[in-house]
C-alpha cells in the first residue's frame, strides 16, 4: 500500500483502494489513521471513507480533526449504498486527487468481497487497484465467539456476522497484541488457525504502531485480492444485525466555569458502561468526542469487561463543546435513548455544566439490500 511517490505515477489514473473491516470496536479507525500518517510521509495523497448507518458520525469528527481529507458514506453500509461510495471517492479524486483510498465499512457489515471488492474490480477496474482485505479481530470479543463462550454478550446471529467477516478476510489482523500475554495471543492464534487455516494473521497494535511495517507491506502487494465469495444467510445475517441498538446524538455543553474536556468524555463512558452493565446489556462500542474551537478529544469502551480509554486526549479546560456520542449496544433503541440521555445530563450536571440535545438518530439496522452482489469475474 505505502508506496513512494516515483512508484505510484506509473499508474497515474488509477487509486489505491484498502478496505478494512472488522467487527465494532475492532480498531478500524485507529488503524486506518496510522496507516494515513504512514503513506503522507512517504509523499503520497490520501483520502478516507467512513461509513455509518446514521449521521453524526464520531470517526468521522475524529479523522477531519487530525486533518485527513474524509468523505462519509451515510445511511446503510457500502454495499448497499455501492453508488455512494463510488461518488464520494470521485470527490475526493476531483478535490485532492489521492494516490490511496482508504475505507472503513460498517462494522456491523459482511459479504463485502462479494458486495463492494468485486464490483469495484468488475465495474471499475481501471480506476482502482484493489488491496489485500484486511479484517482486524477484537481480542476479547474474538476469542469468546472462536471458542463459542457462553456470556459473550451477544447472541449467536450476532457472532455470525463476526465470523463471517473473517471468513472473508485476505489477512486477518490481531490487534492490540500490546495489551495480550504471550499466553493469550497464542490461544487466539491457534482458534484462528484452526477456523481460517488458509488465512494469514498478521498481529498488530494500532495504538502503538508495532506491527504495522509487515502489515504495511501485505497490503502493498498486488495481485488478484478479495476473491473469497462468501456463503452468507441473509437472514440470520439481517437478525444479526438488528438485534444492535445504533444511536448517534449531537449534545451542546454549556458551563459557566472551565471544566476538563477529558474528565468529562472519560465520565461519560464510564457511566454509561455502569449503567449499561446495571441494565445487563452488552456494549458493542461506545464512542464520544468533544470539539471545542480545533481541539477535539476522544474516549471509547469496546467491551463491557474492558475500561474506558482516552484514545486521543485534548488537555483542554473548557466552558462549551460540541459532544457527538456514538453508541452501539444490544438493546432496544428506544432504552438505549433513554440509557444515553440520563448519563450525559448527570455527567454534566457533574461538571456544572448543562446539555442541550441537537440531532438524535436512533433504531435498529434494517434488512441488508446490497446494490450488487457479484461473483469472481472469470
Amino acid at each position: 500500500m505505502i508506496r513512494d511517490r516515483d512508484q505510484q505515477q506509473r499508474m497515474p489514473q488509477q487509486m489505491k483502494f484498502v478496505l478494512v473491516g472488522g467487527f465494532l470496536g475492532a480498531g478500524k479507525t485507529t488503524t486506518i489513521s496510522r496507516l494515513a500518517r504512514d503513506a503522507m510521509k512517504l509523499g503520497l495523497k490520501v483520502g478516507i471513507v467512513t461509513n455509518d448507518q446514521a449521521q453524526d458520525l464520531v470517526d468521522t469528527n475524529n479523522l477531519r480533526s487530525q486533518g485527513f481529507d474524509v468523505g462519509e458514506v451515510a445511511g446503510a453500509c457500502f454495499c448497499c449504498k455501492f453508488d455512494d461510495l463510488v461518488g464520494t471517492v470521485e470527490k475526493l479524486d476531483r478535490d485532492n486527487a489521492p494516490d490511496i483510498i482508504l475505507a472503513e465499512p460498517v462494522g456491523s457489515c459482511t459479504d463485502l468481497v462479494a458486495t463492494v471488492i468485486q464490483p469495484l474490480k468488475q465495474l471499475y477496474d481501471a480506476r482502482f487497484e484493489i488491496a489485500p482485505y484486511a479484517v482486524i479481530l477484537k481480542p476479547s470479543q474474538g476469542r469468546k465467539i472462536l471458542k463459542n463462550e457462553p456470556g459473550s454478550g451477544f447472541s449467536p446471529k450476532a457472532a455470525y456476522i463476526l465470523e463471517k467477516q473473517l471468513e472473508e478476510a485476505d489477512v486477518i489482523l490481531i490487534n492490540r497484541v500490546d495489551e495480550l500475554t504471550a499466553a493469550e495471543l497464542q490461544e487466539l492464534e491457534t482458534l484462528l488457525a484452526a477456523r481460517y487455516p488458509q488465512t494469514p494473521r498478521l498481529r498488530i497494535s494500532a495504538r502503538t504502531g508495532e506491527g504495522f511495517e509487515a502489515l504495511e507491506e501485505f497490503l502493498n502487494q498486488s495481485g488478484d485480492f478479495g476473491r473469497r465469495i462468501l456463503d452468507i444467510d441473509y437472514d440470520i445475517y439481517a437478525d444479526g444485525e438488528a438485534e444492535l441498538g445504533w444511536l448517534n446524538s449531537s449534545v451542546q455543553v454549556n458551563s459557566a466555569k472551565p471544566f476538563a474536556l477529558d474528565e468529562l468524555l472519560l465520565d461519560l463512558i464510564g457511566r454509561l458502561k455502569e449503567t449499561l452493565a446495571a441494565e445487563g446489556l452488552e456494549p458493542a462500542h461506545l464512542k464520544a468526542i468533544g470539539l471545542w474551537e480545533g481541539f477535539f478529544g476522544v474516549a471509547n469502551l469496546v467491551a463491557s469487561t474492558m475500561t474506558p480509554e482516552l484514545s486521543l486526549p485534548s488537555k483542554c479546560q473548557v466552558k462549551e463543546v460540541d459532544l457527538v456520542v456514538n453508541a452501539r449496544v444490544a438493546c432496544d433503541p428506544e432504552q438505549l435513548t433513554r440509557l444515553v440521555y440520563d448519563a450525559v445530563t448527570k455527567t454534566c450536571a457533574a461538571f456544572g455544566a448543562t446539555a442541550t440535545f441537537g440531532s438524535t438518530q436512533s433504531f435498529r439496522p434494517g434488512r441488508p439490500m446490497p446494490t450488487h452482489r457479484m461473483s469472481l469475474a472469470k
